[in-house]
């Protein structure tokens, strides 16, 4: 559970992101938030400012994996800050090299990725969560 501003979040299972200014607290796996206050509304300018991001991310060693991928893809300095929300288009990448990305990808994660779904892939997140998702219905 996570306190900020009189606020609690609680995160029992799969991925949260919580943003205020340029803290980024990450709790993974969840399946459920709660937001609690002890005030009834939101009308502080406080509370007004925070950003919340709540997503269901892939796990951080798929991330991981898919990361040095598009290192090795793009041919990026081992230096090169890749992370979840690095956007393939701020890497560098065109639409030929997000092509090679994803055939990188099928080729080491064993999956077949269909043409309109890989349209979609735009960043490092992206990629990972259908990775997942493929992965997981692969073995169901």
């Amino acid at each position: 559970m996570a306190s900020i501003a009189g606020m609690s979040i609680s995160a029992p299972s799969r991925s949260l992101s919580f943003q205020q200014s340029q803290a980024t607290t990450k709790i993974s796996s969840l399946k459920s938030v709660s937001f609690s206050s002890q005030r009834k509304s939101f009308q502080s300018p406080a509370l007004r400012s925070l950003r919340f991001q709540v997503s269901c991310a892939a796990k951080a060693e798929t991330v991981e994996k898919v990361c040095e991928i598009v290192k090795k893809q793009l041919a990026l300095p081992d230096d090169s800050e890749v992370t979840g929300e690095s956007k393939f288009a701020a890497l560098g990448a065109d639409s030929l090299d997000t092509v090679e990305i994803v055939m990188g990808l099928e080729e080491a994660f064993g999956i077949s990725v269909e043409e309109e779904n890989a349209q979609n892939i735009a960043s490092v997140q992206d990629a990972a969560d259908m990775i997942e998702k493929l992965v997981e219905s692969k073995s169901a």
